[in-house]
């Protein structure tokens, strides 16, 4: 029997995806499910509300940030989080060029998924928007004359058409995991609140 002659691998083997490429092909890796699982799209409310939580240990500790998620559609909602910014002049830009840093993976990540995002960001009188396609900036970083304190506010439109047929935020937001199943952070005063716009009134609901 012939010996059977090994192959050898190179750097032109390796397929490198840039990082909405490689959400879109697994999202699985970053939602728990595919895009042809009728539960994405709470998946994706709760992974924002886990962000909120647990952000990045560069902008601030776990459990201490206060974020609201609003739905404002069947496939649209936005997450305001009350993020303290330090600007020298103007904020570093992330993703290719966009106002969602590596400190936000998570929001790049559902960003990717969208057909319109729109970034805003303030602190001390000075407020910076963006649009973006997905995760694509379509036009330059905007000055605007922002609220109050501090904060990071991201409005995300979802792709319909990546999404399986008829794919909506669920009615019931009680079983939304704001933690995951690796949190250990002990309770202190950040929270999650979820406010659904769809109906006729609004419907608030705490996960922490």
């Amino acid at each position: 029997m012939w010996p059977v002659a090994k192959r050898e691998y190179s750097a032109a083997d390796i397929d490198v995806l840039e990082f909405d490429a490689a959400v879109r092909k697994r999202p699985g890796m970053y939602f728990g499910g595919g895009l042809d699982d009728p539960g994405l799209p709470a998946m994706l409310l709760s992974a924002a509300a886990r962000h909120g939580l647990h952000p990045a240990t560069r902008v601030a500790e776990e459990h201490s940030l206060s974020t609201v998620i609003e739905i404002l559609g069947d496939l649209s909602f936005r997450v305001t989080i009350d993020q303290r910014h330090a600007w020298p002049d103007s904020p570093a830009l992330g993703y290719h060029d966009s106002l969602i840093g590596s400190e936000w993976w998570l929001l790049a990540a559902i960003a990717t998924l969208c057909e319109t995002t729109t970034v805003e960001m303030w602190c001390d009188g000075r407020g910076f928007s963006q649009e973006l396609a997905g995760l694509r900036p379509i036009a330059a970083v905007q000055r605007f004359a922002p609220p109050a304190a501090s904060g990071t506010r991201i409005t995300f439109a979802l792709d319909a058409r990546g999404l399986l047929r008829g794919a909506a935020f669920p009615a019931d937001l009680r079983s939304l995991d704001a933690h995951g199943p690796d949190c250990v952070a002990a309770d202190g005063p950040g929270s999650v609140v979820i406010r659904d716009h769809r109906h006729d009134g609004r419907t608030d609901v705490r996960l922490s």
